[in-house]
Formats: C-alpha cells, structure tokens, sequence
C-alpha cells in the first residue's frame, strides 16, 4: 500500500519512524458530467481573474484572502516549517480509555506502518503496551495544512490511527428531541426487545451494498443496448397509527423471514415503570384523592365527591 505521509510516532522521548497508509478504500462508482445531447465530457479550465487566460496546475498556489480582499501567498516552504511540534511527527499526548472516545469524533482511518528495521521495535514495544493497557492513545499531527487530533489503536498486529474532530467540531443534539410529552408502555418495550432479539446479530462481512449492485446492473443493460430492469415495486408506507401493532407485525414478519414460527410472543416483563419524556410544556396538576385512614376498631370509607361539571 502506497504511503500518503512519512514522519515518526513520538512516545515520550521514544521516535518511531513511520507511514501512513489509507485504512480505508471507497467502492462506489463514479460518474462523469457529460453534455446531454452529445455525451461530450464536461470539463473545468482554471483561469486567471487578473489575466483572463487558463493556467497551468504548475502556475498554481495557495493564498488566504484577509478580510479586505487581499491575497497573502503562502507557500508550501512556509507550511513545512510551521512552529509547531507536530509538522513531521505524531506526538502522543496520553492515554485513556477507548470508552472515553465519542464516537461521534471518529473521522478518517489510517495504519501506521514501521518505516525500516530500526523501528521494528520501538513499533512493537507501543504495540504490546497499547495491548496490556486496553488503553488507546491520544496524538495531534499535521496533516494537509492543518494540525489534527488523531487515536491509536491496535488492529491485528498493526497500530491503526483514526482521525477525530476537536471536540468543538461536534454539535450538540439541541432540538433533535421530539419536543412533546411521550409515555412508553412496558407492553411496548416488551415488543420492542422481543423485535430486536428476532432480529439478532449480524456477521458485517455478511452485508453488501446492494444500490451499487443495482447500479452496476443498469450500466451493462445500457452497455448491452438493453432495456434496464425496474424498481420492483413496494407497498406505500402508510401512517403508522397503532404501535403494538406495528410492533407485532414487525416481530412476526421478521420470524417468517427466517424460517421461524410467526407467533409473537412478547418477553417477560422487566417490571419497568413506564418512562416518560417531559417537553418543556408544564404537565397539569394531578388531582387530589381522598385518603383512606385505617384504624384498629372502625374503618372509615371516604364519601365521594360529585365533580364539577367541564365547561363545554
């Protein structure tokens, strides 16, 4: 595998030699812009404002435009020797939990591969102590000119670096929440986990992409002259207005489809009190219920109360 960056691993006063290499590879096909009545590739010229002419990829630079509009050039000399630590090296800041490690963070995945037998090592030295630990190890590098937060970990017998977002990178849930009072029943709950159970795990070498298989289909139909095949088509989605019977349905097709008797049988009971979402509207006052007071010789029995008519 072809190397993107070469730099070295800073583990203390420990420097690993290494390479980055794409963890990561996209199937999916691609598409060209084409001119609809001839099919003619659609192309972008890059030209000079300035000087009104195409320039070639060697003419072109980097510049950051202030906030009057004008272009300070910076050069690729000027980012190779940015005053920070990290220009050319992984530095490893600590060591916490993979826990700790929101997975909203995750970006990019790479391997860092020991780059010559002298790093062989100190490699696997941090190698085994990531092992031992059950810990994951937290860096900053640099990568296509800016600094990035990065976490290692052990896959196989190869350290592997995921790329994360700083932390201010990630926005909060606010209003992503149905905004409205909501009580789940333990039946539903109950049919919920009798769902999921039916559905089970899954091997993930077992799944696929199947538009890419549909896709790749419609393009040897067109290829051949033929006629590409159909959507086969779907029942509509109607609203769903009853959810225990959504549920059932759900539980008892997902049986059918794995051979099983449909007969749906919810779990026991976890004796869960119902959980209820509060919104931010105040719920209304509870009524008071007159009390029963229980002596040792007499009981008294509460008269009841003829309520107040509603207003219509």
């Amino acid at each position: 595998m072809r190397s993107i960056w070469n730099g070295a691993i800073s583990f203390g006063l420990v420097s690993i030699p290494i390479k980055l290499v794409n963890a990561t590879e996209s199937h999916s096909i691609s598409f060209r812009q084409v001119h609809t009545e001839d099919n003619g590739r659609i192309r972008y010229r890059k030209f000079c404002e300035l000087e009104d002419r195409e320039v070639t990829p060697s003419e072109i630079g980097k510049g950051y435009e202030d906030a009057d509009g004008t272009i300070i050039p910076i050069t690729d000399d000027d980012l190779s020797h940015l005053p920070i630590p990290t220009a050319r090296t992984i530095e490893i800041v600590a060591f916490v939990p993979a826990e700790r490690i929101d997975p909203l963070q995750m970006d990019a995945a790479y391997y860092l591969a020991a780059s010559g037998a002298p790093a062989a090592k100190p490699y696997t030295l941090l190698r085994e102590a990531l092992k031992r630990s059950h810990k994951v190890a937290i860096a900053k590098y640099a990568l296509r000119g800016r600094e990035r937060l990065g976490m290692l970990r052990v896959v196989g017998d190869a350290i592997a670096m995921h790329g994360l977002l700083w932390p201010d990178e990630v926005r909060a849930p606010e209003g992503i929440a149905p905004d409205t009072d909501v009580t789940v029943r333990d039946k539903e709950l109950d049919l919920a986990d009798a769902l999921m159970d039916t559905l089970g795990e899954v091997d993930l070498e077992d799944l696929h992409d199947e538009y890419r298989d549909a896709l790749e289909e419609v393009i040897a139909a067109k290829a051949a002259g033929e006629t590409p095949p159909e959507t086969p088509s779907t029942a509509p989605a109607g609203k769903v207005l009853d959810l225990m019977a959504a549920l059932e349905n759900s539980v008892r097709a997902a049986k059918e489809s794995r051979g099983e008797p449909a007969e749906v049988t919810p779990l026991p009971s976890k004796k869960q009190t119902p959980k209820k979402t509060t919104a931010k509207k105040t719920a209304p006052k509870k009524s008071t219920t007159t009390k029963k007071t229980t002596t040792a010789k007499k009981t008294t029995t509460a008269k009841k109360t003829t309520p107040r008519e509603r207003p219509a």
